[in-house]
């Protein structure tokens, strides 16, 4: 295989970047957006998912630069604990740290930022890509790693339908050394009594909060300017009068960095492949964040892609063993996701006890 072309160097375009790197196979990368264009948002990694990054990373770095959590604490809005429950090589780290540290495998040569990718279908089997309009790339496979609304992926399956789904989130990270010695690193969670609205607090070093807040979009709504004075305005109508740790939080963050995750999933999956374009991460399979499995799943679609063109097998081959071996643990995410998703929803006397945020295969 003569050249590989990989479409944007969020988690999953730069975990691949870094398996083919490993494996001596030629590619690049192109990303829209600028090195630094990185907000307030964060990751929970299971012990699956560390497991697959330390053999492309240096494990040492990461650990620097998170948190392992210890238990996972459900409380109702008021700080009443619901539940605990221990967690097992549970790891949370900020979006920043992680793409940081992915992005020093790669090599600087290999990867070209602010470079604007448009799709013109297929020729003779291959997708026509243009650079910027103006430069046509060439390669001979094309990994879509550009998001849940791949524009690539829209492009190629013109009818699939993607669907809000009835929850959004407001991510932010908190700098506050006094607020971050009040909290055990544990995973934390409220709940509003009447569902539909939560907010997590998740504690990445001694001075560094990670927190979010996902709410039912038919009750809560978040004025569309998405300026931060919209957002911080939204967090304490909905959560001043929390539980203090919360509206501590809230009070003292800044929100210039403040991420909106208005969240989409596909009503039906598209197949992860067409001619000679594969899509790994959520440019294949969107998933809701109540899963947790986002960038374990990534780090998988990379892993397993890799070691496929590694056997050099004809590359519709490839691509059909790699999506039969990662979609019945996609299907999976997928269905426990909507039934988390469904608790959410309910009110808190109605949800079960002793469930994790976080999807299981």
């Amino acid at each position: 295989m003569s050249k590989v072309a990989i479409i944007g160097a969020g988690v999953s375009g730069l975990s691949m970047a870094n398996y083919l790197e490993n494996n001596n196979i030629n590619y690049h990368l192109y990303e829209r957006r600028t090195p630094n264009d990185l907000k307030g948002h964060g990751f929970i990694l299971p012990k699956e998912g560390i497991e697959f990054l330390s053999s492309i990373i240096n494990i040492d770095d990461l650990y620097e630069k998170g948190s392992f959590l210890k238990k996972y604490i459900h409380y109702s809005q008021s700080g009443e604990v619901i539940s605990e429950k221990d967690l097992d090589d549970v790891f949370v780290v900020s979006r920043s740290a992680l793409i940081e540290i992915l992005a020093k495998g790669v090599p600087a040569e290999k990867i070209s930022y602010e470079k604007t990718v448009n799709f013109n279908g297929f020729s003779e089997g291959k997708a026509n890509i243009m650079l910027d309009e103006t430069t046509t790339l060439e390669a001979d496979l094309v990994i879509a790693s550009d998001g849940s609304r791949s524009r690539i992926r829209r492009n190629i399956f013109q009818d699939e339908v993607m669907k809000a789904v009835l929850e959004n989130e407001v991510v932010n990270i908190i700098e506050n050394e006094e607020l971050a010695s009040q909290i055990e690193s544990n995973f934390l969670k409220y709940h509003h009594e009447n569902g539909g609205l939560t907010f997590g607090v998740l504690k990445l070093s001694a001075y560094k909060i990670l927190w979010y807040c996902q709410f039912d979009i038919t009750k809560f709504f978040i004025n569309e300017d998405y300026t931060p004075d919209c957002i911080r305005q939204f967090m304490l109508d909905n959560f001043g009068d929390w539980n203090p740790l919360i509206s501590s939080i809230i009070e003292g963050s800044s929100y210039n960095n403040a991420h909106i995750w208005r969240v989409y999933e596909l009503e039906k999956l598209n197949p992860f492949y067409h001619e000679n374009v594969v899509f790994i991460g959520d440019a294949a399979h969107p998933l809701i964040p109540f899963t947790s499995q986002g960038v374990t799943s990534a780090l998988k679609d990379s892993f397993t892609l890799t070691n496929l063109l590694v056997e050099g097998n004809d590359l519709q081959e490839t691509f059909r063993k790699y999506e039969e071996e990662r979609r019945p643990e996609i299907d999976i995410h997928i269905k426990n996701g909507r039934a988390l998703l469904e608790q959410f929803l309910l009110p808190l006397s109605e949800q079960p006890k002793n469930t994790l945020p976080i999807s299981y295969k």
